[in-house]
């Protein structure tokens, strides 16, 4: 389907009679007369009308939007629509994009690709059924639907599931090698910056034995599942 501009022109003609010297006397007293609107044309002076194409070009559809979860660090989840063009998942993610999957579901995981590269935030952590901490997401991330040829809207339930799934942001602790994901309390999440935060979150020390050695730290005091909830994964 292509639209097209199309001009449409009507012709008025009227024959007036003036007593002049010369055909240049004349034109010019019937121009003055219709400059002056003693002349004006109506319907009634009508001859014809012409229809032109003057410009042709493809119609432009309407983008379509698919309804997904963003998800940023340090905030719950957001239900949001967006486009499914390129450069709209490269602006919700804030750069290039990659896809994961690691769910039986039909969904896939769209993130900055260079965002661990870039130093961006760290998001949320990525676990094994057995509940074993294997990634971690830095920067925002969208949870969307899969279709036979592109992304889809997420179904009311995976909309539901994958809420509460990332729905408690995290903190995380670097251990050497090693990072331990600490989900934040909703009073941490409210907090309007990281600094206040750590100011007011109570502490719980642990000790932690590698080998022959020892690592005392603080961590929030969190009840998650009945206790504290923290995930270590090789970084």
């Amino acid at each position: 389907m292509k639209e097209y501009d199309v001009m449409i022109k009507e012709t008025l003609q009227r024959k007036v009679t003036v007593e002049a010297k010369s055909r240049y006397e004349a034109e010019q007293m019937v121009t003055d007369a219709w400059n002056h609107q003693d002349y004006v044309l109506g319907a009634e002076d009508f001859t014809e009308v012409s229809f032109d194409t003057v410009e042709e070009r493809e119609c432009s559809m309407p983008k379509e939007k698919i309804k997904v979860l963003l998800i940023r660090p340090n905030a719950y989840p957001e239900k949001i629509s967006i486009g499914t063009e390129l450069e709209d998942l490269q602006k919700a993610v804030g750069g290039y994009i990659e896809v994961t999957y690691p769910f039986s579901e039909e969904v896939g995981l769209v993130m900055n690709e260079e965002g661990k590269l870039n130093g961006l935030s760290l998001n949320r952590a990525l676990r094994s059924e057995d509940g074993d901490v294997y990634d971690v997401i830095a920067g925002d991330f969208l949870v969307v639907g899969l279709t036979d040829e592109n992304f889809g809207s997420l179904t009311p339930e995976q909309m539901d599931k994958f809420e509460a799934m990332f729905h408690q942001p995290e903190m995380f602790v670097k251990m050497g090698r090693s990072v331990m994901a600490i989900p934040l309390t909703d009073d941490q999440v409210e907090q309007p910056s990281d600094s206040s935060v750590q100011e007011e979150v109570k502490k719980v020390p642990l000790n932690w034995e590698f080998g022959e050695e020892t690592v005392s730290l603080n961590v929030a005091d969190y009840a998650y599942g009945g206790g504290l909830h923290i995930g270590i994964t090789s970084y």
